[in-house]
This record gives structure tokens, C-alpha cells and sequence, in this order.
């Protein structure tokens, strides 16, 4: 019998060790697991030295804390991920620990572009030499470049640069998993694992299937037993073959304040009546804009940030029919992406891809239409949504769906930090100017260079509030202003960089102000 308790599963755990863990901010997070390590830690001081590694930032660090468990000093001597939950607490004002451990340089720490760290577990799984990709080549995640570090002391590269057949590639090199913590919502006495009530399979397959070639230890949380052979085999995502023990936990959370909801596990008929309406201010602006550039017949993909505010601005605007086609880097089809904690998983969906094989239908161009946020765009054409100030999040999927796609919309305000806007009869009004400067003359970390993406064919451009301007090979162009604006005193006087104006520069349309 593979059922043992959460105590039982953190006491597999050595010293040492490599750990692989599955989930998304909120979503399909193993947390009694690794409350139990983190738990076990406190009492005895084991599990020490640890390599943690998850290709998606695990945990909400609120109700859910995931990997802010194991942010103890001594318990996690490294940290590989494809993001990391970054925002401040809404109640105590505090960043994320795991956050804290990072920026007080109390833990090695690396960044690596969620569709690398997805398709790595994929060569740890069949004992490959490593991951081979063009992807993320110049940007933060190359050796030349940082490496995807983020700590002081986390000076090994992990990632080398080499070349294959005369062309530059960057090259993840393998290293065993030891053990491997996933969720899924039933498990039978063999360990077959599926996924019924949950929105998102993502990494979990791909973590069992490389820490299995690897002779490790495969853990998995689960809502509730079922007997063996009660499940269509088609219901079965993971094989008991590749599951060890048997956590169950019922009655967690499926992710950040939701506990039961039908609408995040197959299409519903009043979808939109369901939907939450977002709040009028300057990110509803840029989220209205942008819809104006989805076409029907594209597989639209949407960013974390404000770009995911889009899909529920085109159904509450009612623009939104079965011609449009929206995905996440994490899997699902169909129906509305969701917006702040509730990203990822889609409502009202219609299919549903692992991790790994939705990055390889990102990376295979599956996705024509993009829109992303950005945190910086400077003068040489580079975003940046990685690292800036004393946030550090990751880039997420934004390498592999940026560099990919054919059309780009970056989304967000054009200065933030107390920015306050009035949208009043059509027009917008800028009350408080933000402290904080998006367009800067060099961005902190270089996650993508658009201008190079340009030179070889995607389209570009950067909405705002208050202005939207194309992205050029020679820089940006101011294409529209927002009615009620001061040109030079709202849009130029703040960028940090010289900028060119259209022949013709349009006026936003008054609709996309109206409350």
C-alpha cells in the first residue's frame, strides 16, 4: 500500500537532495507536503541542503503557501525556477519568504524561462545530456548575460552557450531529480493518479517521469482514494508505476479562494453572467485597447499582469464570440483567461494540454497573437518583466510566447507607483503622476529584445493608458494619444528616451474611457 501520512512523505526526504515540485501560483499546489518538510525542518533540522526545482512558481504565498514552506536558511541551499511569486502580502505588507530568502542572499537562486525548465524535465526523463534551445538567446537566462541568476551568491552557470551546426544555442545541462512532490485530485492503492476536479495538470506527469529514470522518489497529494479499475483509463494522467506514496489531504483548496468551481473545468452556458467585472480605472483602458488588436480565427496567449485583464474586458464589453480562441503558457483552451491570482487556469474552458506540451505548441508557433506585460522598455527595444527594483519574479512563459509569436501587444501603464487617472466623458486625466518610470533608458534585465524580434518579422506595439506606440528597429513611434492628454507633458516628458511621432497620430477611441 503506497498511503502513508504527510509526516511519513517529508521523512523520505534527505539531506542533500534534489526536489522537483508541481504546481501554479495557487493551482494544483502539493502544500500539506511541503508544510510537512518545512514542519519537519523546524523540529529536527532536517531535511538540510536542499535543490529545489519547479518550473512554476508553486504556491500563492497567502492561503496557500507552497513553497514558502521550505523558505527556511539551511533547509534549501539552491532554488532553480521558471517564476516566483513576488507581490507583496495585502495584510502584512511583507514579500513572499521564500522572496526574502533570495534578496537577502541567503539561498543560491536561478531563473530559468518556464518552457526551459519544462522541457528539461523531459531530458532528465529519457537521461538526455540536457535541453538545446535558441530560445532566450541575448536575454537574461544566456551566460553572457547573468546566467538567470539572481542572488549574489549564486555564481555556478548553469546554462552554457554552444554551437551546433554553426549556430548559437543555449544548452541546460541534466542533473538527477531525487524526489518529486505532485497533486492530482484521486488516487487508487496502485497509485494512479487523475486529475477530475482540478483545472491544470501541468508539470506533474513530466516531474514523475524524471525523477522515476532518476531511481527517485515519486510523491503524490491527493483529495481522496478510489478503489483500483474504478476510472476510465483515459482519466488516468499519471500511472501508478511512476507514484511512490500517497498523501491524501481532502478538502484544500484548488487555488486561491476557490474551493469547488465547475466553471474552471468545462464549458458552461451562462459563462459570461459568471464572469467578474473589472474595475474602471487606467488598467481597464489598456486591457479595452488591446482587445481592439485580437483577431477571431488567432489562438490569442495572455501574460500574467494586465495583459490578462483582456478576455474579461472583451466579455463584459460583449466583443467576445466563438471565433476567439484564448490560451495561458499553462495548458488550457477555451473559455476566459482570469486575471490576477486566478491566472492560468481559464474559465469555462474547453481542453487541456500538460506544461510540457503546451510549451511545445507555443515554441512550434502556435500561437500567432500575444499580449504581455511589461515592468521596462528602454531605448535599444528591450522589455523587461524578470527583475526591477526589488522585485524579482522571473520571466514565466514570457521568453518562449514572446519570441514565438507573430503579432506582440505589450500591456501596462505607462508610469506606476501611486499613478492615479480619471476617466471622464470620453477623455482621461492624469491626477498623480506615478513615481516609478516604465520607459527607462536601459532596462534592469534584459527578459527579451523585441526590437530584434521585429527585425525579423513580428509585429509590435506598446499600449498604455494614455498613448500606444509602435515598436520600430530604430525605436519607438507614437501612433495614438489618449483625448484629455498633455503630449508632452503626459506621454514624451515621460520616457526616458528619445522618441518619434507618427506622420498622423491618432486619438484613442472615447469608448475604450467610458466607465
Amino acid at each position: 500500500m503506497k498511503l502513508c501520512t504527510p509526516a511519513q512523505a517529508a521523512s523520505l526526504v534527505r539531506d542533500g537532495q534534489s526536489v522537483a515540485v508541481s504546481g501554479v501560483i495557487g493551482w494544483v499546489t502539493p502544500d500539506v507536503v511541503l508544510r510537512a518538510i518545512g514542519e519537519r525542518f523546524d523540529a529536527t533540522g532536517a531535511p538540510r541542503g536542499l535543490t529545489g526545482y519547479f518550473p512554476v512558481a508553486t504556491g500563492d504565498a497567502m492561503g496557500i503557501p507552497g513553497m514558502d514552506h521550505l523558505a527556511r536558511e539551511g533547509l534549501l541551499r539552491r532554488v532553480v525556477a521558471g517564476s516566483y511569486i513576488n507581490p507583496r502580502h495585502p495584510e502584512t505588507g511583507q514579500r513572499p519568504a521564500l522572496m526574502r530568502l533570495i534578496q537577502g542572499d541567503r539561498v543560491e537562486a536561478y531563473n530559468w524561462p518556464i518552457g526551459a525548465t519544462m522541457h528539461w524535465l523531459r531530458e532528465v526523463a529519457r537521461r538526455g545530456p540536457g535541453y538545446l534551445t535558441r530560445v532566450g538567446l541575448g536575454t537574461f537566462t544566456d551566460p553572457r548575460y547573468g546566467g538567470g541568476r539572481l542572488s549574489p551568491r549564486t555564481t555556478e552557470d548553469l546554462v552554457e552557450v554552444v554551437e551546433f551546426r554553426g549556430e548559437e544555442y543555449l544548452f541546460y545541462p541534466t542533473w538527477p531529480l531525487d524526489v518529486g512532490i505532485i497533486r492530482a485530485s484521486s488516487a487508487d492503492e496502485h497509485g494512479n493518479l487523475s486529475f477530475e476536479d482540478l483545472p491544470l495538470t501541468t508539470s506533474a506527469l513530466a516531474v514523475a517521469l524524471a525523477v522515476k529514470a532518476c531511481g527517485g522518489t515519486v510523491i503524490a497529494q491527493v483529495a481522496r482514494m478510489v478503489p483500483r479499475r474504478s476510472r476510465p483509463a483515459h482519466d488516468v494522467r499519471v500511472p501508478g508505476v511512476l507514484v511512490d506514496r500517497v498523501v491524501v489531504a481532502p478538502d484544500e483548496p484548488v487555488g486561491n479562494g476557490v474551493r469547488a468551481d465547475p466553471g474552471y473545468l468545462r464549458p458552461l452556458p451562462d459563462l459570461r453572467a459568471r464572469l467578474p467585472r473589472l474595475a474602471t480605472g487606467p488598467e481597464k483602458v489598456v486591457a479595452r485597447r488591446v482587445a481592439r488588436e485580437v483577431r477571431a480565427g488567432d489562438t490569442a496567449i495572455f501574460g500574467f499582469g494586465a495583459s490578462a485583464d483582456v478576455a474579461l474586458a472583451m466579455a463584459e464589453d460583449g466583443v467576445l464570440d466563438d471565433g476567439h480562441l484564448f490560451t495561458t503558457e499553462h495548458g488550457p483552451f477555451g473559455g476566459v483567461v482570469m486575471s490576477e491570482w486566478q491566472f492560468s487556469a481559464n474559465y469555462g474552458p474547453e481542453a487541456l494540454l500538460d506544461g510540457v506540451y503546451q510549451f511545445d505548441f507555443i515554441d512550434g508557433g502556435g500561437c500567432p497573437f500575444a499580449a504581455l506585460s511589461f515592468a521596462q522598455f528602454d531605448a535599444a527595444g528591450n522589455v523587461n518583466v524578470s527583475r526591477f527594483a526589488s522585485a524579482n519574479p522571473g520571466a514565466g512563459g514570457f521568453v518562449d510566447i514572446a519570441q514565438n509569436a507573430r503579432r506582440l501587444v505589450f500591456a501596462g501603464t505607462l508610469t506606476t507607483g501611486g499613478l492615479k487617472v480619471i476617466c471622464d466623458r470620453g477623455e482621461l486625466r492624469v491626477l498623480q503622476e506615478g513615481t516609478i518610470a516604465k520607459f527607462v533608458p536601459e532596462v534592469d534585465h534584459v527578459t527579451y529584445r523585441v526590437a530584434d524580434g521585429v527585425r525579423r518579422g513580428q509585429r509590435a506595439q506598446v499600449v498604455t493608458e494614455r498613448a500606444v506606440f509602435e515598436v520600430t528597429p530604430s525605436g519607438l513611434v507614437l501612433t495614438e494619444v489618449a483625448p484629455g492628454v498633455d503630449v508632452r507633458r503626459d506621454v514624451v516628458e515621460r520616457i526616458g528616451f528619445p522618441i518619434r511621432t507618427a506622420p498622423q497620430v491618432s486619438i484613442m477611441d472615447p469608448l475604450l474611457f467610458r466607465p
